[in-house]
């Protein structure tokens, strides 16, 4: 008899721990997405692009009426939807910019007085500034790093430094956002040059190419040194520096030297102060809510170039309205009793055309600690199909880029999720470390990978509109990209209610210039 007693309270007891189990097991179940992500639709997507990318915006040049307008379009949207500000009681996060005009410049070598803009172009980028000097200090290609030392035994300190354009024959080609100029300006920086005067090759446009026709453009890292100030010089003025020396200098390989010449730099510019912002708007969560999963695309593009807008339908309306469609589909979750157990930061940056400033700015001045920053998901076109892809279904795929960076963990949870939900061609191309084209590094994801928040950067390619006012809404897949939001959705879905944060186990990848 009390063998059976204790057989039957074994029973029971094992009931109520299996009961309780199945219990707890049910509480951190996800809640099932797809009638969420069912929300995000090609219709709605088309709608705000269509106004987004709109002539009434501008082209969303960082710091003008159109930007303002874009920003003021995405703040009415998430307040809309019931997301709280993100910046305080603020949905936006202001930042200073500071516009420089060239108002003059001028260049004399010895009794030789130079034209600008045909013997020598002046970036606004300069300070107002009068030199005059009696030597000028030829270093080579100006560079300093583990292979040579064009500086080496020079003293340069208050002095104006001549160096080539370019790379020595026989290594690669500059690359990346800061491959001219500012560069050479660094290394010659970090020597005490007072000025720099870069050697075009022969047959160089004058502007440089990419030089930008508004003037020079910063945030608040400007001024706070008194950087060289730094010219492209032609090879007329290199010849009255140097002589019967210019043929060795083109030669391939220059010798570095000191030349007497007398010579005068004058330049006159203005600075205009302007404002520009990131918009905000934050989706608290539940149990995990101190932690946050960023969900970010940029807003501006390229603006006005003489009298024609470039609208930035795909660069990077396509991410923007995708943002505000994922936003909506997370605020009907939480509607529904189905919020995400993390809280969510719907991040619209600016000036990321401009040199990434809005999210430098933002993890540089975070409204919310990096380290409880999950991840950050960052869409920067996804709207078109790349017509160099030869592999592979164009009409089902999206480059994903970063995921096997900075932790482990992410690339599975990504594939994961695409496995079960989107089915997309993920395609890993500009994961390649050796890429030419660095995609990695060129848009808003890298400044929180440069923070060591983990990152996923969604991106459908370089197409013959890109940066070209021929970038309009009547030319998006909107049915492909519904399909790629819809995945960044399913991810941030996943990421927002998993019950660890991501491991921060991998370095973050050297950055070559």
């Amino acid at each position: 008899m009390e063998s059976l007693y204790l057989a039957m309270r074994k029973f029971f007891l094992f009931l109520a721990i299996s009961a309780t189990g199945a219990g707890a097991a049910h509480a951190q179940k996800i809640p099932d997405p797809r009638p969420f992500a069912k929300t995000i639709t090609a219709e709605d997507l088309k709608k705000h692009l269509y106004i987004v990318a709109s002539a009434d915006f501008e082209g969303r040049e960082t710091a003008t009426e159109g930007q303002h307008k874009a920003a003021a379009y995405i703040e009415n949207h998430f307040r809309s939807l019931g997301l709280l500000p993100g910046n305080g009681d603020n949905y936006q996060l202001p930042y200073p910019v500071y516009q420089d005009s060239l108002v003059s410049a001028g260049l004399t070598v010895g009794d030789n007085h130079f034209t600008l803009n045909t013997d020598f172009y002046a970036p606004a980028a300069n300070n107002t500034i009068g030199i005059t000097g009696s030597e000028i200090i030829f270093a080579g290609y100006g560079i300093t790093d583990s292979t040579r030392d064009d500086y080496k035994g020079l003293n340069v300190r208050g002095r104006i430094v001549v160096v080539l354009a370019g790379n020595p024959p026989g290594t690669p080609a500059p690359t990346g956002r800061r491959q001219r100029g500012p560069a050479r300006q660094d290394i010659a920086q970090r020597n005490g040059a007072a000025a720099v005067l870069i050697l075009m090759s022969s047959g160089s446009p004058i502007p440089p190419q990419g030089a930008s026709p508004k003037g020079n453009m910063s945030i608040t890292e400007y001024k706070r040194t008194n950087s060289p100030d730094y010219l492209y010089i032609t090879d007329k003025v290199a010849q009255a520096i140097f002589g019967g020396d210019f043929p060795q200098l083109q030669s391939g390989a220059p010798m570095s030297k000191i030349y007497n010449a007398n010579i005068r730099l004058d330049i006159t510019k203005t600075t205009n102060h302007l404002q520009a912002s990131d918009v905000l708007g934050f989706l608290p969560g539940t149990d995990l809510k101190d932690q946050i999963v960023v969900i970010s695309a940029h807003m501006d593009h390229l603006g006005k170039r003489n009298g024609e807008i470039y609208y930035g339908a795909d660069d990077d309306g396509s991410g923007t309205v995708s943002i505000l469609e994922i936003a909506s589909a997370f605020a009907k979750a939480r509607a529904a009793g189905k919020g995400p157990r993390r809280s969510i930061l719907f991040l619209a940056n600016s000036g990321e055309e401009e040199g990434l400033w809005g999210s430098q700015f933002y993890t540089d001045h975070p409204t919310y600690p990096l380290d409880k920053t999950d991840v950050d998901l960052n869409i920067d076109m996804i709207g078109r199909i790349d017509p160099n892809r030869k592999i592979g279904d164009s009409m089902n795929y999206v480059y994903v880029v970063g995921s096997d960076k900075l932790s482990t963990d992410l690339k599975p949870i990504s594939e994961g999720n695409n496995k079960k939900y989107s089915k997309l061609e993920l395609d890993y191309k500009f994961d390649d470390p050796t890429d030419p084209e660095r995609i990695y590094y060129r848009s808003d994801h890298f400044n929180f990978a440069r923070k060591g928040v983990p990152i996923i950067f969604y991106f459908d390619g370089i197409h013959a509109d890109y940066h070209r006012p021929t970038d309009t809404p009547d030319k998006i897949n909107y049915d492909l990209m519904e399909k790629r939001a819809q995945f960044v959705f399913y991810t941030a879905w996943d990421m927002a209610d998993r019950n660890e944060m991501l491991k921060r186990d991998i370095a973050l990848p050297a950055m070559s210039r």
